[in-house]
């Protein structure tokens, strides 16, 4: 019974700064989901087929820490900045395309016969900037907030690659650029499990459905550190063509509903 009063009462005297604490931020959550694209060493560069042939689908969970409501920030911060937590997932199915392997011969028949796949799974935080005023678009209906957001994300990957034509990893069957060692790697392909760190770059706009929710449009640019993300990675020193990193956009579409303002 002591325990139980001394508990009630240390929480009636902390309520005013637990009360104060929660008033301060507010959290707003949210789901986007669409397509992706990985621009890979799948297919032929800037080739039309090869980008639209090789999105998958991807979906993220979005937490929002407004600091519209703040009384201790500077203004233009708290009505211009929000600090976005993202988890997301993500899958592409990759296959070659372009000019080459429309060839006859073996090395366009294997080009035809690869088949690969990666899935994603990210983690990180953005800060984003809405250069319209955050008050106005709140208790506005039918209004618009554009913005734009940076941040680091760090994503466990998850590729495959394989042939129709059988095993990889012999002059049958694989493309010669992916039988030359690269990068610490014995073959220029791997199906691995591996983190890699990423920069994103997101432009988009949030549209105010109601007061407490909104719907929102995101474009995402996601610049990994890694060229293996794809599961292929040609030999740089030998093929020059393979300039960089691998590298996901992603446009989507969602709801966000506010947590407590």
């Amino acid at each position: 019974m002591i325990k139980i009063k001394t508990l009630a009462l240390l929480l009636l005297i902390n309520l005013p700064y637990i009360s104060f604490s929660q008033s301060e931020i507010a959290h707003e959550i949210g789901v986007v989901a669409g397509r992706t694209e990985l621009r890979s060493d799948y297919g032929q560069r800037n080739n039309t087929q090869t980008n639209l042939s090789n999105m998958g689908f991807g979906i993220a969970v979005i937490d929002y820490l407004n600091f519209s409501y703040t009384d201790n920030l500077n203004m233009y911060v708290k009505e211009h900045f929000k600090v976005r937590s993202e988890l997301s997932y993500s899958k592409n199915e990759l296959q070659h395309y372009g000019e080459w392997v429309k060839k006859t011969s073996l090395a366009g028949k294997q080009l035809q016969a690869m088949k690969g796949s990666t899935q994603l799974v990210s983690l990180g935080f953005q800060i984003e900037f809405y250069p319209l005023n955050i008050h106005d678009f709140e208790n506005t209906i039918g209004s618009f907030a554009p913005y734009i957001s940076i941040g680091p994300q760090v994503s466990y990957y998850t590729t495959n690659a394989s042939s129709s034509m059988g095993d990889l990893g012999n002059s049958a069957t694989t493309f010669y650029k992916f039988l030359t060692p690269s990068d610490g790697h014995s073959h220029g392909y791997s199906n691995e499990s591996k983190f890699a760190f990423s920069q994103t770059l997101n432009i988009g706009t949030r549209y105010k459905l109601t007061k407490m929710s909104d719907l929102i449009l995101d474009l995402r640019a996601q610049y990994f550190n890694s060229d293996w993300v794809d599961g292929l990675n040609p030999n740089k020193d030998l093929y020059k063509e393979n300039k960089g990193n691998d590298w996901l956009t992603f446009v989507g579409v969602g709801y966000i509903v506010y947590l407590d303002i």
